[in-house]
């Protein structure tokens, strides 16, 4: 069954994790795939076009442009470039759906391209929704747009929902894995090399999602999209670590009851419930086994020590410009401590202080998004 025979796809950001696995499942359910862009990989970029017979493509990085042109001179495709480029791909009139997996900031104003072009997006860009949340969901509205989550959480809550009726709801439970270093108090983090940060207990993910998940700011961005895609406030959601990563997340009822979503810790579920919703079909992911894991466990997160989940909830609270703030001050962070510039503990130093040194402000447009993203990574360079 190809429930996805023929529906005309662009992939932003189709050199990453997420949208190599998109690949997959695009391959499996007979999608026709029009447009796909990556930021550097021009080689992998270049062969995934070949593969799929894509339109267009558009390579991030300047730099790189002439030669992926050069590339790619024997095919029909459209070789483009940058922010424009990346918008371009996203608004065209091709595209039935938009799966936006690029990383960072820069998948904002694609998004924003893609609801006003009237295409429905599957989105596993956190920054969208954390810096510009409120702008997104009420262009989503107005163009009667639907963006399905594709982060494992989202999608867990997103599958929880269906047949049931959203006013019953009380309350969401968003599971976190803890990162690699769940458990450890703030002195012992003080010792963290990169190389243990970047090793996570149960997911493979890019650098920058590793190290997110390692402050387990991961979660706390989590926080500020569930508020967004589900209309919650802040108070309704609940934040449990569960090392395992096998109930994805569970949604709470006025009854009591709990319903959760499970699976073994593989991103393909997501990504093709988004893709080929309301439908399940074949996946190429394994079956659970409730007993190979014997014992599932629950717990507490530790907000004293890990300063950057903290910080992402208080900013939602707060509201206006600082989640935008606090997210764009944490991108320049972990670049540093990637870059050994910065001790991993001071990440959250960091991202803690921006909420002490900027003033409440509005957000009403995309300007005054870029405008916080601008002056937040300003700080960070300056401090650090």
């Amino acid at each position: 069954m190809n429930t996805g025979e023929g529906k005309k796809i662009s992939i932003l950001g189709s050199t990453g994790s997420i949208g190599t696995q998109s690949l997959e499942i695009c391959e499996k359910h007979g999608f026709s795939v029009i447009g796909l862009t990556a930021n550097e990989n021009i080689g992998l970029l270049e062969k995934q076009a070949r593969k799929f017979g894509v339109k267009y493509v558009c390579i991030g990085n300047p730099e790189k442009y002439k030669l992926l042109k050069k590339n790619l001179a024997d095919t029909g495709v459209k070789v483009l470039c940058g922010e424009e480029g990346l918008c371009e791909i996203a608004g065209l009139d091709e595209n039935e759906i938009v799966l936006n997996s690029v990383v960072g900031m820069v998948g904002l104003l694609p998004t924003l391209t893609a609801i006003g072009a009237g295409k429905d997006v599957a989105l596993a860009n956190k920054e969208t929704l954390v810096a510009g949340g409120e702008l997104v969901m009420k262009l989503a509205r107005e163009k009667g747009v639907k963006i399905y989550p594709v982060d494992s959480e989202h999608s867990a809550i997103f599958q929880c929902l269906q047949g049931n009726r959203r006013e019953q709801l009380k309350k969401i439970i968003l599971t976190a894995s803890g990162g690699p270093f769940f458990g450890k108090t703030y002195e012992e983090l003080k010792q963290v090399t990169k190389q243990q940060a970047l090793h996570h207990p149960n997911w493979e993910m890019g650098s920058k999602i590793t190290i997110d998940s390692a402050t387990l700011m991961n979660k706390g961005l989590e926080f500020i999209e569930a508020k967004w895609l589900f209309d919650l406030e802040p108070d309704q959601i609940e934040i449990v670590v569960h090392r395992q990563s096998v109930v994805h997340s569970a949604v709470e009822y006025m009854d009591n009851s709990v319903i959760a979503q499970m699976g073994v810790p593989d991103m393909k579920i997501p990504i093709q419930y988004a893709l080929l919703y309301p439908e399940r079909v074949e996946c190429p992911v394994g079956e659970l086994s409730l007993t190979d894991y014997g014992t599932l466990t629950f717990e507490k997160p530790d907000f004293g020590t890990f300063k950057c989940l903290e910080t992402a909830i208080t900013a939602i609270e707060a509201g206006g410009v600082y989640p935008c703030l606090v997210n764009s001050a944490n991108e320049e962070a972990v670049k540093a401590f990637l870059c050994d510039k910065i001790k991993f503990i001071q990440i959250g130093e960091i991202v803690s202080s921006v909420l002490e040194n900027f003033e409440f402000s509005e957000i009403t447009c995309y300007e005054d998004i870029k405008r916080a993203d601008r002056v937040a990574r300003e700080y960070v360079r300056d401090r650090i």
